[in-house]
């Protein structure tokens, strides 16, 4: 989460990066804390990169886990998906 985070933050395209986040998240999204999953959401809509997969994963945990997310985590994962 914060690799992504800081690579989409600075506007660094790496691809190759983005899709082995991916790959990897989608295991592990259920291990990730609120704001784990609020930041890699974030990042890969932020730097554009599409990961429907991920991001299938991502709502699966989140709509299990929304009432642990605080304000802010919800709304960047509501961007993330907007």
């Amino acid at each position: 989460a914060n690799t992504a985070w800081a690579f989409a933050t600075l506007g660094v395209h790496a691809p190759q990066l983005f899709d082995a986040i991916a790959r990897e998240s989608e295991k592990r999204v259920g291990t990730f804390k609120p704001q784990e999953i609020a930041n890699t959401a974030w990042a890969f809509a932020k730097a554009g990169v599409p990961a429907p997969q991920l991001f299938e994963a991502i709502a699966r945990e989140s709509e299990q886990r929304v009432g642990s997310f605080n304000p802010q985590e919800l709304a960047n994962t509501a961007w993330a998906f907007a």
